[in-house]
């Protein structure tokens, strides 16, 4: 029975450390950490830390379409921190080692999908 519970733990302290990551993140670029609390919210709140208008929540949600919207949304995150294509490779790959290092150990450099 505990053996069973080990999995439960784990999940729990990865999605922890995940949202843990997300709140320091969107704290960063000024905008409020708690929003990574509220469905729907926390990905309009994410699209302003990378510079992009609301609606590309619409985008990320159509098929086909999502992957591409969803790939180029973590590359600008990257580049909002300063990171490279590489970062954006690892957060897609393992987002679990990627996303607290870019919350904890990166400095925010302002929307890159902004226009100057």
């Amino acid at each position: 029975m505990a053996l069973a519970a080990i999995p439960a733990i784990i999940s729990l302290a990865v999605g922890i450390l995940l949202l843990v990551s997300m709140w320091v993140i969107f704290a960063k670029a000024g905008q409020p950490g708690w929003a990574i609390l509220i469905p729907i919210y926390n990905a309009i709140v994410f699209f302003r830390v990378i510079g992009k208008p609301w609606w590309w929540l619409i985008l990320c949600i159509l098929p086909i379409i999502n992957i591409i919207w969803v790939i180029w949304s973590y590359n600008l995150l990257s580049k909002s921190f300063g990171k490279g294509e590489g970062f954006t490779i690892g957060i897609i790959l393992l987002p679990v080692i990627f996303i607290p290092v870019l919350a904890f150990g990166s400095k925010y450099a302002g929307p890159a999908g902004k226009k100057s």
